[in-house]
């Protein structure tokens, strides 16, 4: 029997499945934010976005949470928010800080239970003064691609912050909002990509200006997270918070009465001391590193001939693993005051982050219970909460660099938004830094904003004795969502 053959080939277009009109699932709901009654309308939904021949090429899923009876709509303040990664949906903005709803996790350090998870009003929100947006990225959440578009298109740094953009401004047109003072809130990744999307739209012919950017764990200079051989900011950078983690699990001694003095007096080390150091490299005469690495040794809660052994050099991976060796214990990186148990402890590195498996199913649990049951969104596809492979695919190129040179090199942001400052000069920046963050150390932001065109007055650093994720603590999310407001009502 002779082998079945393909049809020959078509001239014709495959028929495709035709595109269904964005879909709005709106629900209406009562709070009390900041002593006062607020009525909203919630509206979770698609907003579909097209390319230059006019068809669709993405849909973008949001949550707007939008206030009633607050008098001129077009008059109140707005403010798109998003999560980071890249790869991540906008749930932990939305479900920790920021959001009506708030899932209720334990944040000195503990691990949340299993379910039930509970979901309470957050009276924290701040909807009494201004409307929120929260963005999912493409294959985050429910936003995808469509037509003959794929994923890929749109990981990367400039064409995701193209599509953001372009988001914004759909959202502002459909809901009749161009008159409102804007405001753009990231987390992570998410600062850079709030400098580059508010690039975007102030930059050219745009001319889409915002009144103030939230920047919450901020890293805009990627020279400062990146631990290759011949590369000591990271090192400099990372070292204040070292020795803020290990204070705060006893392994300095004698432990200083004044933590603010005794990190003052580890960040002039770093720039003073350690830096030099490091530079000199095999030039450092031997007394010399042998000061470096007791020094070292004494902020860090390391043991000397460990840091000798290691050349001065400590990877946040390596330390997080080290610092608690010998009571079996591994420290968290998004929050190290979180401890784990890994399977081996005579290992090099952490198996995971305890900061992070502490308290994401609690997240992911709470926002599908949100979906279904308060939202109401009925939709066949699941809900993605972070997408590895939009992590693994990211393109990792800017024009920016472009314009500057042809070599391959680091990402660093850090010189649009100092272009934002001079273009806007009424543009307020709020600075986010959790003490014991070790993703985006907070003397990595100091380093960061101390050049690249940046006016450091006009920024307002705000420190929370927390992690990466500060608001899971009840009392650093009152101090941030304080901040927040302060940086749209003054």
């Amino acid at each position: 029997m002779p082998a079945e053959q393909s049809p020959p080939p078509s001239d014709k277009p495959v028929d495709s499945k035709p595109i269904e009109k964005p879909k709005q699932f709106i629900t209406r709901h009562e709070g009390h934010f900041h002593g006062r009654p607020v009525a909203y309308q919630a509206i979770a939904g698609e907003t579909h976005l097209k390319d230059k021949n006019g068809k669709p090429k993405a849909s973008l899923f949001s949550f707007a949470y939008l206030a009633e009876e607050t008098g001129d709509p077009s008059l109140r303040p707005i403010t798109f928010l998003f999560n980071g990664g890249p790869g991540s949906a906008s749930l932990w903005l939305h479900m920790g800080a920021f959001g009506p709803k708030r899932v209720l996790v334990p944040g000195d350090g503990a691990f949340a239970k299993g379910p039930p998870y509970p979901l309470q009003d957050n009276p924290a929100c701040c909807l009494d003064l201004t409307d929120l947006v929260f963005i999912d990225p493409v294959g985050t959440g429910f936003s995808r691609p469509l037509g003959e578009a794929k994923p890929e298109d749109f990981w990367g740094l400039e064409e995701d912050a193209t599509l953001i953009a372009e988001f914004i401004k759909q959202f502002l047109t459909d809901h009749k909002r161009w008159a409102s003072p804007r405001y753009l809130g990231g987390e992570s990744y998410g600062t850079t990509r709030s400098v580059l999307t508010a690039g975007k739209l102030h930059g050219g012919l745009a001319g889409v200006a915002f009144n103030g950017l939230a920047l919450i764990s901020v890293i805009l200079d990627f020279h400062t997270a990146n631990f290759e051989k011949g590369n000591i900011l990271p090192d400099v950078s990372y070292l204040p918070t070292y020795a803020a983690t290990a204070l705060h699990h006893s392994r300095i001694d004698p432990a200083p009465s004044d933590r603010e003095a005794f990190l003052d007096e580890v960040r002039r080390f770093a720039i003073e001391d350690y830096a030099p150091a490091l530079l000199a490299g095999n030039r450092l005469a031997p007394e010399r590193r042998k000061e470096i690495a007791l020094q070292l040794a004494r902020y860090t809660g390391l043991a000397e001939a460990w840091i000798e052994r290691a050349h001065l050099r400590l990877s946040p991976s390596r330390y997080r693993k080290e610092l608690l060796r010998d009571q079996g214990l591994t420290v968290g990186r998004f929050d190290t005051r979180y401890c784990g148990l890994d399977y081996d402890n005579v290992g090099e590195t952490p198996d995971d982050d305890p900061a992070a498996y502490a308290v994401k199913g609690a997240y992911t649990t709470a926002m599908q219970d949100y979906l279904g049951r308060v939202l109401e969104v009925e939709l066949d596809e699941p809900y993605i909460v972070f997408s590895m492979d939009a992590l693994k695919k990211w393109k990792w190129t800017s024009t920016q660099e472009k314009e500057v040179s042809s070599w391959p090199g680091y990402i660093n942001v850090a010189p649009e938004l100092g272009r934002l400052q001079r273009e806007c000069p009424s543009l307020k920046i709020l600075m986010a830094n959790g003490l014991f963050d070790l993703a985006t150390p907070f003397f990595a932001v100091e380093n960061t904003i101390a050049g690249n065109g940046i006016d450091a007055d006009r920024i307002r650093m705000r420190y929370y004795e927390a992690g990466h994720m500060m608001y899971v603590n009840e009392a650093c999310l009152a101090a941030l969502v304080e901040d927040f407001r302060e940086l749209i009502t003054n």
